[in-house]
């Protein structure tokens, strides 16, 4: 959820990348908690250098966050909140609508423009200026550590899905996946699967990755139309969770399709049978109707209208159903795996309220000796503040004529205290002559 305050002036939830902690945006700043524990909500980090946040992404459990405020909501700023240093700000043409990072990328959405870095050295790759119009900056990007896929909107008419490869630097495929314009796209934690939903928010469909087929189609409902708040795979992407604006959070089921020539079990499976061989002489629309599958869990939230944010996670060895709300508090459920059925409710936290900061943290290497990685310093000031290149090589640059985003960089080196976390880098700076040093006052223009 981005870029819509709530009643309890939350202006946006997100969870990181392995939904092992929750962040949220506010009026006055943002916090970031750890998801580790049922009873308790550890409170990670708070800050209220920045007012009115309403994108904060942390990448996995590192120490790097990623916060952009709408007092300049043109600006990337990228923190180490540990240290309390400004890695970097980047400033784009127009406001920024959404920020996905891995491992390997850092990808700023615009209404229409997509930026694709190395989140290594924050390098600008790519930029993809022929998206269609995207105005609540939609896109999703895979977290696997050997896939970096991009989704987003081919049309700003229709369901299409451009699947695009942020390594390679290509696009993979485009996917017709609804008539009308989408609402959310997601990847599996494999990044093998894409999961999607349209405007109208009754069928979620999921597609194999990078090929684009059809795999599975549920529908979370018939009688009206909704606005979907959160679409996401549970870790061991066997599950999958769809929230709206209504007062119901549906869960379906990865299952493996049974076979037709299987013999039916039951008096359900044998009408279930039946159902199937009808279906081939229906009309398109009925049979499809009749081949989705219906949600295996739910969860009936007692409020409706807010915005949302649902993640499927295994806490304390047991698979729960997070629910994060702009009215501001967290709700945990405990979903059962096997029969599925109504969730039931064992805990809800405050997150405007959640008491004294956490000084242990959340499980990151306070004990262990600190590693180096790269800073980012900032551009020479004989710069203007944007420039239009001439061209860069094809396997990544700057396309000729594009506007590159003005950047500043904070000086000094930056310690995460995750290497698993984060990749490692050495610092480096370039000089006005061009060459490398180490202690040089000069700004300089890139990571090394």
């Amino acid at each position: 959820m981005e870029g819509e305050q709530g009643v309890s002036g939350i202006c946006c939830l997100s969870y990181n990348q392995d939904c092992t902690s929750l962040a949220i945006g506010m009026k006055s700043g943002y916090r970031l908690f750890s998801l580790s524990s049922v009873e308790q909500l550890d409170l990670v980090h708070e800050s209220f250098d920045l007012p009115d946040v309403y994108i904060v992404e942390r990448l996995f459990s590192s120490s790097l966050v990623v916060v952009v405020s709408h007092s300049k909501p043109r600006q990337m700023n990228v923190f180490h909140f540990k240290k309390g240093t400004e890695i970097c700000n980047y400033n784009y043409s127009a406001n920024i609508l959404s920020i996905r990072l891995n491992r390997q990328r850092l990808v700023v959405c615009l209404e229409e423009a997509i930026y694709i870095h190395n989140i290594k050295d924050m390098k600008l790759l790519k930029t993809l200026l022929d998206t269609p119009r995207n105005g609540s900056g939609l896109c999703a990007l895979s977290i696997n550590h050997s896939n970096s896929f991009l989704a987003y909107p081919g049309s700003s008419s229709t369901g299409e899905i451009i699947v695009y490869d942020a390594n390679a630097l290509k696009t993979e495929c485009s996917i017709p996946a609804h008539d009308s314009p989408l609402a959310a796209v997601a990847f599996s934690p494999s990044g093998t699967k894409l999961a999607s939903a349209s405007e109208k928010g009754t069928v979620i469909r999921v597609f194999s990755i990078p090929d684009g087929q059809k795999l599975y189609e549920f529908r979370r409902g018939m009688k009206r139309y909704v606005s979907i708040n959160s679409l996401v795979f549970s870790t061991d992407c066997q599950f999958l969770c769809v929230s709206s604006n209504t007062e119901t959070v549906h869960v379906f089921r990865l299952e493996a399709l049974l076979e037709r020539s299987e013999e039916p079990s039951s008096w359900s499976g044998y009408m279930g049978k039946m159902f199937m061989a009808a279906s081939n002489y229906l009309p398109t629309q009925v049979s499809d109707m009749m081949n989705q599958d219906r949600a295996f869990a739910t969860v009936r939230l007692s409020f409706s209208g807010h915005k949302n944010a649902c993640t499927l996670v295994i806490i304390q060895k047991l698979p729960r159903l997070l629910v994060a709300s702009s009215n501001g508090n967290l709700y945990i459920y405990n979903v059962d795996p096997q029969d599925g059925g109504e969730c039931v409710l064992i805990k809800k936290h405050s997150i405007l309220d959640c008491g004294k900061l956490d000084t242990v943290g959340d499980g990151s290497a306070e004990n262990t000796a600190p590693q180096s990685y790269a800073a980012t310093v900032a551009r020479p000031s004989n710069v203007p503040s944007s420039s239009t290149v001439t061209g860069y090589s094809e396997d990544g640059g700057a396309l000729r004529g594009e506007l590159l985003p003005e950047h500043e960089f904070a000086v000094g080196p930056v310690q995460l205290d995750d290497e698993r976390e984060f990749p490692p880098i050495s610092l480096c700076r370039r000089s006005q002559r061009g060459d490398v040093t180490r202690q040089g006052q000069a700004k300089s223009q890139v990571w090394e």
